[in-house]
């Protein structure tokens, strides 16, 4: 079901999406509108689905996790595929997991310390049953990673 955004809540989607702490008293300045009408309308996103929660970005680097590798797995049986993720999701380095078609079963996205630590995420991923080989990508920089422009365009499009 497609949901008719105005101008208001696309304006108030645009600062939180850049900053979901920003005071709701903060936005209504920018915009001249009461943070009551603010507070109406973030939750009536929130209840059409639109908003599903917030999200804390973190500097990984600072905290030791900068070495970002890409792994595809394939499966024995694409049958083995839950019980498979199960078993990823109690690696806590795999940040992200997709089922996929093509190439790959399942395609993971994991932080480490370093490579060596990173050879130990690979290992853990290649020991759970059902997996049959991984194929490893390592990303040497994220150089785009902005939810803006996404946003900006489907609000365009709507």
């Amino acid at each position: 079901m497609k949901v008719k955004l105005d101008a208001t809540d696309q304006n108030i989607l645009d600062i939180l999406i850049e900053n979901t702490r920003t005071p709701f008293t903060d936005i209504a300045k920018k915009y001249d509108i009461s943070a009551g009408t603010v507070h109406v309308r973030v939750k009536k996103m929130e209840e059409a689905g639109i908003i599903t929660g917030s999200s804390l970005r973190l500097d990984y680097e600072k905290l030791g996790y900068s070495f970002i590798a890409y792994i595809g797995i394939y499966l024995h049986k694409t049958s083995q595929t839950q019980f498979v993720l199960e078993r990823i999701n109690d690696i806590p380095f795999v940040t992200v997991a997709h089922v996929t078609t093509g190439k790959f079963n399942i395609f993971c996205k994991i932080r480490a310390r370093n490579t060596t630590h990173a050879k130990e995420v690979i290992y853990m991923l290649d020991d759970i049953e059902g997996v049959t080989r991984t194929e490893t990508m390592i990303s040497l920089e994220e150089s785009i990673n902005d939810k803006k422009r996404l946003m900006h365009s489907i609000f365009r499009a709507l």
